[in-house]
């Protein structure tokens, strides 16, 4: 019975801790995307949303974080990925701001941005999902 205490409080524990990690996909109010878009859009596959220009930002607070969760890759790999849609595509790799509010005004002001935050987003952005 004991073990069995320690057990549910560790998994207590854990449960808080992920619902304190959880961030949210955002993007300008002129943007609506899928769960799989999002993914294509980081990974430099998806550019438009019908005539509108998407641009993905990166952000250096909440990134391990989503490359991790959305993406399923690390940094390594991720900024490789971008040095080839550079290189052969001619594509530029997303801007990277350093803080949840810094993508939040970036995202809020610029149409077809869509951005990530290590935590919840304020108003005047689409929350297209939470990881």
């Amino acid at each position: 019975m004991n073990t069995l205490r320690r057990l549910l409080a560790v998994l207590a524990l854990l449960s808080l801790h992920a619902g304190a990690l959880a961030g949210d996909v955002i993007a300008h109010p002129s943007v609506r995307l899928s769960a799989a878009d999002i993914r294509d859009v980081f990974l430099g596959e998806k550019q438009l949303v019908g005539s509108l220009k998407l641009l993905p930002v990166d952000n250096t607070a909440a990134q391990e974080m989503f490359l991790a969760t959305v993406l399923q890759t690390n940094a390594r790999n991720y900024a490789a990925r971008w040095r080839r849609l550079t290189f052969r595509e001619g594509l530029r790799s997303p801007p990277v701001k350093g803080s949840d509010a810094e993508v939040m005004s970036f995202v809020r002001s610029t149409p077809g941005a869509i951005g990530y935050l290590a935590g919840q987003a304020g108003p005047g952005v689409n929350v297209l999902e939470r990881f």
